[in-house]
């Protein structure tokens, strides 16, 4: 449940005349009144002979009584309140008291008799507005200072009380939410977002990976918004605004909202704190940048650049007792899902762009970032942007596979870790960003898998039961339920792999699943795959071996690995 106290106005009448109309897209029906200061007030909706006029008159008696030199200019308030998509439909006498424990909370009749007059209408199954005079009976002013958080507080309690959704309690550190008027504009013109909210992902996307304020203004003027700067008379920057070229006022003038007001980590000194450690000496989290093989595509070796760097972050936020270091992680995890969004294929583009859409929030908390610890996550970032597009096809699409793999198990560290520290919203955020994640995967694992698929069915019968008896030696617990999992032709190809690469695989299965948990993985084989290719350093995707090479090559040497050779072996664990 969502109460939102509006912007205070001048006209009860105006606001009333609002409530019992049609609403600007005739979306108001059967406005009427459920409940009222004195439970007397007329209702201009139920009752013929009642008027707006008369309603507004009541309210606004006590203002009357004050001097015109005491009355309050601003003496409107209003508040709405809303339930939840899934929230059953309340009644009339639900949302009353629902109404009476909103003013009681925020000071506007705390029950003392001589609080302020209101009342609520309802003109939808889901929401209610209700409208007061800031004066009370007895002359004064309420007492409705923070109303806003006291109404929330009163809110969560009502979820309780009603069994409705629990709503996460806030902490100050979300972006602005979208006005109705901003909405109903982006309807009108046809738009999926506000401006607000197209101009705060766009934002977002040229600070992911950018190495100073000049590459970053040239992004949002790339990206083909309007751009203004505001210059001290140093000659230092003191901030910037943008605009969407066809989002206009009245005077056909664009709209322009500067950084902080699109969030409150975009104002323009907080993106610079990410800019002042890019040209510091690298970040020791124990991330290492393998050499992009000559065979893949700029994009296909950035994503695996960004896995290798992925794990290294996921591992440190696992472990970390440094908040400000955690917190960078995480902000930076949000920059590599925006540049990710940016250049993934188009099969893949609308989940990850969710996906970075809904990790906005949980990148952003008071625990402040110390992005020093972030360098390595802030170059992946970096290399994403400047590697283009990807076409989502080959070692390309299988690399993108590879990368969603860690990031979810990232996103859900992220998630852990904002509940640890009873940061709600954040938590839930990072598990919603991790769901998309997980659609995304799918989309971009079903050609790669079925080429493993493939090679895993074609593998000599001897050489299966090979494979068979390393998964119960190195996972006795999980094997039976490994061998039965779709994916385990994928993953005996992949251990084929590695032997052939020269590793134990045995060792390094065993290295693989006590990495880290299993336990909220969908598929534990499709993990193990790409935890198994991303340490042997095998290419993320496998086409069949050429026939004179299979033709030739005997179980023995098959089963029997390569003597390690230092160009052969395995980098350290990651």
């Amino acid at each position: 449940m969502i109460p939102s106290i509006h912007r205070q106005g001048s006209s009860t009448l105006g606001l009333l005349h609002y409530l019992y109309g049609k609403g600007t897209h005739e979306e108001h029906v059967d406005p009427h009144l459920v409940a009222s200061s004195d439970h007397l007030a007329p209702d201009p909706g139920r009752d013929p002979s009642a008027t707006k006029k008369d309603l507004a008159h009541l309210l606004d008696q006590p203002l009357h009584l004050l001097d015109a030199d005491q009355r309050p200019e601003q003496h409107v308030w209003h508040c709405s309140v809303r339930a939840a998509p899934d929230d059953p439909i309340l009644t009339d006498e639900q949302w009353a008291d629902i109404a009476r424990r909103i003013v009681a909370a925020t000071g506007i009749d705390p029950g003392d008799g001589a609080g302020c007059r209101w009342a609520a209408v309802r003109h939808a199954d889901d929401h209610i507005h209700i409208v007061a005079t800031l004066v009370r009976e007895d002359g004064r002013r309420p007492d409705h200072h923070r109303s806003g958080k006291r109404a929330q507080a009163e809110a969560r309690l009502i979820e309780a009380d009603y069994g409705l959704h629990r709503v996460a309690p806030g902490d100050g550190t979300a972006a602005k939410r979208t006005t109705r008027a901003e909405r109903h504009k982006a309807e009108r013109q046809g738009r999926d977002r506000s401006a607000r909210e197209e101009l705060r992902e766009t934002v977002r996307r040229a600070v992911a990976g950018a190495a100073s304020t000049n590459e970053f203004l040239d992004r949002l003027k790339g990206a083909g918004l309007l751009v203004r700067t505001k210059v001290l008379p140093s000659g230092d920057l003191k901030g910037y605004t943008v605009a969407l070229p066809g989002d206009r006022n009245g005077d056909k003038e664009p709209i322009f909202y500067a950084g902080s007001t699109l969030a409150p980590d975009l104002s323009l000194p907080r993106i610079q704190e990410r800019f002042a450690v890019d040209s510091a000496t690298p970040d020791t989290t124990g991330s290492e940048r393998p050499e992009r093989r000559s065979s893949s595509s700029a994009p296909a070796a950035a994503r695996r650049t960004t896995t290798h760097t992925a794990w290294a972050a996921l591992l440190a936020l696992d472990h970390s007792d440094d908040d400000g270091a955690a917190a960078a992680q995480i902000a930076a995890t949000g920059e590599v899902l925006d540049a990710l969004a940016k250049t993934s294929a188009l099969h893949t583009r609308d989940e990850l762009r969710q996906a970075a859409w809904e990790f906005e929030r949980a990148s952003r908390s008071h625990t402040r970032a110390e992005f020093r610890h972030a360098r390595d996550l802030r170059r992946a970032a970096r290399d994403l942007v400047h590697s283009g597009p990807a076409f989502g096809r080959g070692e390309d699409g299988a690399g993108t596979a590879m990368l969603l793999d860690t990031l979810v198990f990232l996103a859900i560290a992220a998630a852990h870790w904002h509940a640890q520290r009873q940061h709600a919203q954040q938590a839930e955020a990072a598990h919603r960003a991790a769901a998309h994640l997980r659609a995304a995967y799918q989309q971009a694992v079903a050609e790669p898998l079925t080429v493993l698929h493939e090679r895993g069915r074609h593998i000599a019968p001897s050489l299966h039961r090979h494979h068979t008896a390393i998964v119960r030696a190195a996972l006795p617990e999980l094997a039976e339920t490994v061998l039965a999992e779709p994916g385990w032709d994928a993953l005996a190809a992949t251990l084929a792999g590695a032997t052939q690469a020269g590793h134990n695989a045995q060792a390094l299965l065993t290295e693989a699943a006590a990495s880290r948990e299993l336990d909220t993985a969908d598929s534990i084989s499709d993990v193990l795959i790409w935890r198994l290719r991303r340490m042997a350093d095998l290419p993320a995707y496998a086409p069949a071996p050429e026939p004179s090479r299979a033709s030739h090559l005997t179980d023995r040497q098959a089963m029997a690995p390569r003597l390690a050779t230092p160009s052969a072996s395995r980098a350290p664990r990651r």
